[in-house]
């Protein structure tokens, strides 16, 4: 679904074109449109420009990477294959923005939402060295689900947040499914998904922490505790969350820096950057994940029902796309500031 997402937000994007696609060998030889029938999961058709590029075998590193300035990397595959197939596509001199887990804790691979933490591109410099290469490098998104509630608590950061409790409410997509898919997930909520509440607790921290010496040194604070559950939804995360901060705010001052918050992608007016990255709901039922989710073209995040909590100082409500800004689109803003700040440039 999110490489269906790519091929998506790339269809007539301004600076980047879809030259060549590639996956398991299973599907090396056939078109595109081919590969993917009767397994298209978006409701818009397959952009026009890409049915008919033939599918090559991701595993042929050398001829795949001649072709492309750099790849967008989403795999299911175990964890040790992907770290291995991105350093060899890395090594070639092409850089890799992957919507995989596997390096989001590695010390010089720079884990980035970029309106919070694009000075960690820095951390590029020393993983070059480490793979042998002047041009190649491997960046990663982080985790969907915390692009609900990071944002809004980023924007905060000056009242310093000590104690977290989220509790996100996560939608089938994030699984790769539809209900055609997952019937079972019809008038139905599970409330466990695997890996899902460590990475929800920790990769904030990450996103937080600060480069030292060629490598990321995580935050120590705040505190998070997560509870994550699969609700029956197509898109959205939403998040519930309570939080405690050293240095109280008020409402009236919360609300102003969700308001004036931006980030180097609305700086540098990136493609596909929001215009206003927390939009604020006053209505007492918002956000819906049903009406909000597609905020800013789904690449926007949203908050509400902001208000004082008898155990914390603040409760509030935060929503994001988990397909858009959560995984390909967030990848894909992640490569247009690459590129703006000269990490990608066109192979020679």
């Amino acid at each position: 679904m999110v490489g269906q997402r790519f091929v998506q937000l790339l269809d007539q994007h301004p600076w980047f074109q879809v030259t060549a696609i590639a996956a398991s060998a299973k599907s090396a030889g056939k078109t595109y449109e081919q590969s993917v029938q009767g397994r298209w999961k978006l409701d818009s058709a397959i952009p026009e420009d890409v049915k008919n590029i033939v599918v090559q075998d991701a595993m042929d590193v050398e001829n795949f990477a001649s072709q492309v300035d750099f790849i967008f990397c989403a795999v299911d595959m175990k964890k040790d294959e992907i770290k291995a197939l991105e350093e060899a596509y890395a090594k070639t001199g092409t850089p890799v923005i992957s919507n995989n887990s596997a390096h989001r804790w590695t010390a010089d691979v720079p884990m980035v939402i970029p309106e919070i933490n694009p000075e960690h591109l820095e951390v590029i410099a020393a993983q070059r060295k480490r793979l042998g290469t002047e041009t190649g490098f491997i960046a990663v998104k982080p985790n969907c689900s915390i692009q609900s509630y990071v944002p809004a608590l980023h924007a905060l950061q000056e009242f310093k947040p000590k104690h977290v409790v989220v509790s996100t409410y996560q939608a089938i997509s994030g699984a790769g499914k539809n209900f055609t898919d997952w019937p079972e997930m019809l008038d139905n909520v599970i409330p466990y998904i695997g890996g899902e509440e460590e990475k929800s607790e920790q990769e904030p921290l990450r996103i937080w922490g600060n480069v030292d010496n060629g490598a990321i040194v995580k935050a120590s604070e705040p505190s998070i505790t997560a509870q994550c559950i699969r609700v029956p939804v197509t898109d959205g995360h939403l998040a519930t969350v309570f939080v405690s901060f050293e240095k109280t705010p008020t409402k009236e001052e919360i609300l102003d820096r969700w308001a004036q918050y931006k980030g180097r992608p609305q700086e540098l007016g990136l493609p596909s950057a929001p215009e206003q990255f927390i939009t604020y709901f006053a209505e007492e039922n918002r956000p819906q994940t049903g009406l909000d989710r597609d905020i800013e073209r789904g690449m926007g995040v949203s908050a509400g029902r902001l208000r004082e909590d008898s155990l914390h100082d603040f409760k509030f409500v935060g929503l994001s796309h988990n397909t858009l800004r959560g995984a390909a689109g967030g990848a894909v803003l992640i490569a247009e500031l690459l590129k703006a700040e000269g990490y990608i440039q066109p192979k020679k």
